[in-house]
């Protein structure tokens, strides 16, 4: 077999693909590679745990089609695309790329890992699905790294759309491009990030959760209240907005002076960070003065607004259809 050279990666499709680690966040991530045209192993710890999640996947698979979450017809290519492997070895030994999703364990992530090293083609690309475990440290698995990085899907993975691809330091940059054009195949928006504990979307997620935990601890609000407040106030605007457009149209001027109270009432943790001072410093307010974190033009701001209001309007009107979560 001739090897790929590294120019050859920029123009590769990926046709096949492994799964490793057959539960909840593997199985989801098979049946989103099988619907966009890819032919899918699976494989689990043993071969009975994969034909049983295999026939969950099925199962499951049509219960959406029912549903109305997959298109009619997903079930039945679920069926032929995805196939149960024997072994972890036994799958991935000819796959353009392999998806390793077993639990978030250091000591079983190395070892499943060193195994896939051992059984892939030297051409094969290698993505992990670590929610928070440094690549760097992951791909001491490996003797060739380069073709090793992060490819961090969120659960469900049939229906969040966002998925973080992290390169560590000897990872190729030219075998990236095949990973993400997969998954925009696939429906999904990758976004490139550099190797740190937890990303951008655990870290994030878990310092929300902490400051929150610490709302309950202080007896600020009750669990209930915080959730209440979560999902119909910033929470709201977040499936159309990130963090730094929002600060940009509240005005940089006004996250300042607000970091200020907090600072004086909860001291260094939640002090102002030096960004947002030095942009302020400088003028740069936001939309409303031409720019702040992001370069948006202040005649843009009209536009962003009415997008803004239609965008809600839309939320608000979706989530009286849907009605309240079953949450007591």
């Amino acid at each position: 077999m001739r090897l790929l050279k590294h120019t050859d990666f920029m123009d590769r499709k990926i046709k096949t693909a492994a799964i490793v680690g057959a539960g909840y966040m593997g199985g989801g991530i098979a049946q989103v590679l099988a619907l966009s045209g890819i032919e899918v192993q699976l494989a689990d710890a043993e071969p009975q745990m994969t034909q049983k999640s295999l026939l969950r996947l099925i199962s499951e698979s049509e219960q959406f089609e029912r549903d109305g979450l997959f298109n009619p017809g997903a079930a039945e290519i679920v069926r032929e695309r995805v196939h149960a492997a024997d072994s972890i070895e036994a799958a991935v030994a000819s796959a353009d790329f392999v998806e390793e999703a077993v639990p978030e364990i250091p000591e079983i992530k190395h070892s499943v890992l060193h195994r896939i090293s051992q059984a892939v083609s030297k051409d094969t690309i290698v993505g992990s699905n670590t929610s928070t475990l440094p690549i760097a440290g992951l791909a001491e698995a490996f003797t060739d790294r380069s073709r090793f990085f992060g490819v961090h899907f969120s659960n469900p993975a049939p229906f969040i759309p966002g998925v973080e691809i992290i390169p560590h330091s000897e990872t190729d940059p030219e075998v990236l491009s095949p990973v993400e054009e997969m998954l925009r195949r696939a429906g999904k928006i990758p976004a490139r990030l550099k190797d740190a504990a937890g990303f951008v979307l655990n870290r994030l997620q878990y310092v929300l959760f902490k400051e929150a935990t610490r709302l309950v601890e202080e007896g600020v609000a009750t669990p209930e209240a915080i959730d209440l407040i979560v999902r119909t106030t910033f929470g709201f605007r977040l499936p159309f907005f990130g963090p730094f457009v929002i600060a940009d149209m509240a005005g940089l001027d006004v996250y300042a002076a607000s970091f200020k109270t907090m600072e004086q009432h909860f001291g260094e943790r939640l002090n102002t960070p030096e960004m947002l001072a030095e942009l302020v410093a400088k003028g740069h307010l936001g939309t409303k003065a031409g720019g702040g974190f992001l370069n948006i033009s202040s005649e843009k701001t009209a536009e962003l607004i009415a997008y803004r209001n239609r965008a809600y309007h839309k939320l608000a009107e979706l989530l009286k259809e849907l009605g309240p979560a079953p949450v007591d």
